[in-house]
Parts: structure tokens; sequence; C-alpha cells
């Protein structure tokens, strides 16, 4: 490993202070896996040591910052902001070579661990029947189409890896349908059992408005029986998942962060919008963009030697 590489964890960050506390835990959970390392913390918002701040401090005597979005889903914090940063800082160090991976996403680790989730849920349940047990896959929600279409992908998999007549999406906020929405549905569907598989890493205010809305709905739909997941930041496949972005293991999923350096952003962030149309799909082995043809701004990883 070399020592004068920094791994920067940029957390979205949270108002609910447990929350941040456990993404701390959780970066001092990763260091003692790897004591070699140096890796740094900062959050997008809602903490002290934001992204500036913590890609200043990355950048103390390290000639390589490799950044990595602590967010499941990439939207306008991981599309424009962390990017825009990172600009800045490259102008202020210049002998700092700046470098980030994707987001967490949704790949099939993060399924792997809905899957787990929505099994421990069906043994809690009184009468485990997948026909007559639904299930809602519950995501943060976000203005951008795509990473509520990568949630879309996941409730697809957990359906065609069970035998749940219904898997349903829901959102807690920003976008639809709303959890009780969807609970309604299936409730007048003829489903007699929820299983509610929240899509959330660390505890924050969401976790706690989720826990109040089912037991609202506990109180709304007596003859339903309710089974509500938790969050799962601390399960292991996040630091193996971690330890593969920085590995450069993570597939055609992988790779560097699609809008670190790319025209589309710039040109989006003069007009106070960024349209993702160009992003890259992989086919046979080759990136393209969604019209087929060669991306313009393709990069190599550049930590596949650590």
């Amino acid at each position: 490993m070399n020592d004068s590489t920094t791994f920067l964890l940029a957390a979205h960050g949270s108002r609910h202070p447990d929350g941040n506390a456990e993404v701390e835990r959780f970066a001092e959970q990763w260091r003692q896996r790897h004591p070699d390392w140096r890796i740094e913390l900062c959050f997008i918002e809602h903490a002290n040591v934001l992204l500036a701040e913590g890609l200043e401090r990355a950048a103390r005597g390290a000639r390589q910052v490799l950044v990595i979005p602590f967010i499941l889903n990439a939207a306008g914090h991981v599309k424009m902001e962390l990017p825009a940063a990172m600009e800045i800082a490259r102008a202020r160090h210049p002998q700092v070579s700046f470098h980030c991976t994707r987001h967490l996403g949704m790949g099939r680790e993060i399924f792997a661990i809905l899957q787990s989730q929505l099994e421990r849920l069906m043994k809690a349940l009184a009468m485990p029947d997948p026909q007559t047990t639904g299930v809602v896959l519950l995501g943060r929600g976000s203005s951008d189409a795509g990473a509520n279409g990568e949630l879309a992908k996941v409730a697809r998999w957990l359906f065609e890896a069970n035998d749940h007549e219904l898997v349903d999406l829901a959102f807690t906020g920003v976008t639809w349908p709303r959890l009780e929405t969807v609970v309604q549905r299936q409730v007048r569907l003829g489903m007699t059992q929820l299983a509610i598989v929240p899509v959330y890493l660390f505890n924050g205010v969401l976790i706690e408005r989720i826990k109040a809305q089912v037991e609202r709905l506990r109180r709304s739909y007596p003859q339903v029986s309710f089974a509500l997941g938790n969050y799962f930041g601390f399960d292991k496949a996040i630091f193996d998942l971690l330890d593969a972005k920085v590995a450069g293991r993570e597939g055609p999923e992988g790779g560097l962060l699609e809008c670190d350096g790319c025209k589309y952003r710039a040109a989006a962030e003069s007009e106070h919008l960024h349209d993702h149309s160009h992003t890259i799909t992989f086919a046979g082995g080759h990136a393209h963009d969604s019209d087929g043809h060669e991306p313009t701004h393709s990069h190599d990883h550049p930590y596949a030697h650590i």
C-alpha cells in the first residue's frame, strides 16, 4: 500500500446526530480493518467536516487522494457537488492527484444484503407465505430519475429471486409512490402480511420517520402483520465493497465516477440543471453511451495496482 495515498469517505450527512456518529464509527472500524491505510471522513451536508475541509485534510502530505462517495444512489450530491468540490481541490493542490470512485450503487452486493433482510423478515412473520406476503422496498427518494431507477432495478431482482406475488417500490420523500399508498394497494390486492425493507445505510431522521409511519399503518390495518427491516451500513458486505473499490475490483459497473471532469456536468452547472443522458452502459466488455457511441470521457482506474 502506498502510504502517500489518502482514502476519503464522503458520506451524505444527517440532521440526526446518531446517524453521523454511526458513520464515524464505521470509518473507525474500516481503519481497524486496514491499519496501514490513511482513511479520512467527511460529509456532504449536516455535519462539521464538509467536503471542502475533508478534501483539504486528505490532501495534506498526500500525493494521491481517492474519494469514495459513501452513498447508495447517485443524485445531485454525487453528480454535481462532489466533482465541483474536487475541481477546486485540484486547483488548490496541483501536486496532488485527485480521483473518485463510483458511489456504492445498487449492485449485487447491496442486493444480497437486502435479500438477507427479506429472509429475516419472513422468518419473523407468523405465517411466512410469500404468496400472501407483500414486499415493499423503501428508498429515500430523489429528483434524479436515474437514482430512483436503480432502486427499481433491485426491486425487480427481489421479485425474480423470490416467490412473492407483489414486490413494490416506495419512497420516503421527494418522489412517489409513498409507503402509505403502496401498503393500501397491497392490502386491497389481498396481502395479509407486509415485509418492509428500508434501503438505508445508517440511522437518521428518515429512519425514525419510517418507524412512526409503520406504527400508524399497524393501527390503520390491524388485520395485517407488518415486519420492518433496519439500516445495514455495518454489514460486512459494505466493508468488502469499499475494499473492492480501493483495489479497483468493481467490475463493469465500477470504475471512476463518470461526472468527474465530464463536459455534460459542466454544461449542466452553467444552466443549473443536469440531464444525465450520457450515462455509460456496458456491452460486450466495452463502454458505450446511451446512443451506442464510445464515450468521450472514459477513465482508467488508477488504483488497480494497490
